[in-house]
């Protein structure tokens, strides 16, 4: 199935549009590509066009299922894909490459993000799209059942984002891959509160595979999802075998080379402008703080003027006293 380096350089010399595209894109993007398409590493499934040709919900429910179930860590069914009309706040949809909306068999709502650079304000950005998800359940389900409309009728959502690269937040947690986050009571009072998060730092989980290998089917579908290194795309293949069809799909996908050079510029131009994003936020958050700081210290430097106002009032009066005491011992004729 795969084809070696001449057979594909052959292909895009012989179209004047595919050369075009390919001597545009660096050395090292090029290599990349090469590479790809020939299997001398694997194809990373965090691009958008591949995520969604080879885990299609409406063509491979199953696949995207079992994935979702080793995150929720119960047996889950995709029903559905629910249409994505969410409204992103001004241009953030940049850095989400794919984002899937379905409904499970028991109504579960599940939001599927994939991110190649993890979000600065992360917990932030996703309490809104999760706000959003649910409002949106809201409405549809509210319109659906009219009068008859209850609160129950609502089903949980889960915003689950897998990051290729992820925030600096993360990596206080080398330990941990997965973190799950709902809302509790301090007090154990247990209300059905219906959002629910899931993030996956997946560069952490990859640094973790070196050292530990693959001991769940969840590392399995992980290195799936993120590994190209063809040393433990066997293993996974070895200890998996459910997983040879997925890398022969993607396999016969990367033999579209127009295809699959349309999708790659694609993909590169939306991950140069996720790391321009990225630096922004970066800044912006810098800036933050740094604004932050010069408040704390100007109250500071406020709370210290009042007290020099205090004390200086304070030394006048004393002032006053203490000639007022000078003049008394003088009309009295004491020395001091």
């Amino acid at each position: 199935m795969i084809r070696d380096r001449a057979a594909i350089m052959a292909d895009i010399n012989a179209s004047e549009t595919l050369q075009s595209t390919f001597t545009s894109w660096s050395s090292e993007r090029q290599e990349l590509f090469l590479d790809m398409c020939s299997g001398v590493r694997g194809v990373k499934l965090l691009y958008d066009s591949i995520f969604k040709e080879i885990m299609n919900p409406e063509h491979t429910p199953d696949r995207l299922s079992s994935l979702l179930s080793e995150l929720l860590k119960r047996a889950v069914k995709v029903l559905t894909v629910l249409p994505n009309d969410s409204e992103r706040l001004g241009d953030e949809m940049t850095l989400v490459i794919t984002d899937i909306v379905v409904k499970l068999e028991d109504g579960t709502i599940a939001n599927v993000e994939v991110q190649k650079l993890g979000y600065a304000f992360t917990g932030e950005r996703a309490s809104c799209y999760s706000a959003d998800l649910l409002l949106r359940q809201y409405k549809r389900v509210r319109q659906e059942r009219q009068s008859a409309f209850s609160y129950r009728d609502l089903a949980p959502v889960y915003t689950i984002v897998l990051m290729e690269t992820s925030p600096k937040e993360f990596h206080a947690f080398t330990d941990k891959y997965v973190h799950y986050i709902n809302h509790t009571s301090d007090t154990g009072i247990d209300l059905n509160l219906l959002q629910n998060f899931i993030f996956v730092p997946i560069d952490i989980f990859l640094s973790r595979l070196h050292n530990e290998g693959i001991t769940t089917k969840l590392d399995a579908w992980l290195t799936f999802l993120g590994c190209d290194e063809p040393e433990w795309i066997i293993k996974l293949i070895s200890q998996y075998p459910e997983f040879e069809p997925y890398y022969r799909h993607l396999y016969d996908f990367c033999r579209n080379i127009e295809g699959v050079m349309n999708m790659f510029s694609k993909e590169l131009q939306i991950m140069d402008r996720n790391t321009v994003k990225y630096m922004i936020d970066e800044l912006q958050e810098q800036l933050d703080s740094a604004n932050s700081q010069i408040t704390t210290l100007s109250s500071s430097n406020t709370e210290l003027s009042k007290k020099n106002n205090s004390l200086s009032k304070e030394n006048t009066s004393l002032s006053s006293e203490i000639t007022k005491l000078k003049k008394l011992l003088d009309e009295n004729g004491i020395k001091y």
